[in-house]
């Protein structure tokens, strides 16, 4: 075995905006190659055939599916974050907040200093973490 990587699978082919968006928000975050579908393949041309990205240093690939399945992300399988400050753990949640949808909101769960759970417009799910 060579790797093991996060795969994302995007339905509405906003994987490209996905990994802007989530490069632009963490810091030491990139996007490291992307492979387009061409005319006459099997995708929707300019749309993303396979991607890789990092977000702190931890490598995930994506796709725009050409595939329409019937399912999609679940909260279940989610990115966790470990916050340095409350100032960045409510800065990340307001952004990635946004057109998605919390399930559980800012709060202290008991577990950690402060703690909230989302799923983005992108319907990929996050924990951010503030330890304490």
């Amino acid at each position: 075995m060579k790797k093991v990587s996060t795969f994302l699978m995007f339905q509405e082919a906003n994987a490209e905006e996905a990994m802007n968006f989530y490069t632009s928000l963490i810091e030491d975050s990139e996007i490291i190659s992307i492979t387009r579908y061409g005319a006459n393949e099997s995708g929707d041309e300019g749309t993303v055939m396979q991607a890789t990205f990092s977000l702190k240093g931890q490598e995930f690939m994506c796709i725009d599916s050409n595939v329409k399945h019937q399912f999609s992300f679940t909260p279940s399988f989610s990115i966790f974050l470990t916050c340095d400050t409350e100032e960045e753990l409510d800065s990340l949640y307001e952004k990635l907040l946004e057109g998605g949808q919390a399930l559980m909101p800012i709060g202290d769960y008991g577990f950690s200093k402060k703690f909230g759970w989302i799923n983005d417009r992108f319907g990929v799910s996050w924990q951010l973490n503030l330890p304490l």
